[in-house]
């Protein structure tokens, strides 16, 4: 089964990254329309799994090497139109920065009840209900 979607673009994968009670959000150098803080995402590559391009892009963009656990949802996105994935990913090594300079300019470790302040419009329903299991709130 296939997705359409409103562009020709290739999907995004996302990683949904949970350590010490917060998760991982960067903000985009540029944003796209009223998205500037997301999860770490990127392009996933033609034969590449959603799971792995989120590590892989968590890793290009803030050092941090992860593991993906699940899938947990995709949709086409309501403001990209893009098609994105999102994957729960632990931390194995590293610390986040901002490795990719190009892409980032600011990496933030987010409490539950911040999130709201980051993402004003709301998280996909799967990637709240997995925030809301995973963080202390």
């Amino acid at each position: 089964m296939t997705t359409e979607t409103t562009t020709d673009k290739p999907g995004i994968s996302a990683a949904i990254i949970v350590q010490d009670g917060k998760v991982l959000m960067v903000r985009r150098r540029i944003s796209e329309g009223e998205l500037m803080w997301q999860f770490p995402a990127g392009a996933i590559e033609e034969g590449e799994a959603p799971e792995d391009a989120a590590v892989r892009e968590t890793v290009e963009e803030t050092g941090l090497v992860v593991a993906s656990l699940k899938l947990l949802g995709e949709r086409v996105h309501p403001k990209t139109g893009r098609l994105m994935s999102y994957t729960a990913c632990q931390p194995v090594q590293g610390e986040a920065r901002v490795a990719d300079e190009d892409e980032l300019d600011a990496v933030a470790w987010v409490a539950h009840g911040e999130i709201a302040d980051y993402v004003p419009y709301g998280l996909f329903e799967p990637v709240q209900k997995y925030l809301d299991a995973e963080l202390p709130h």
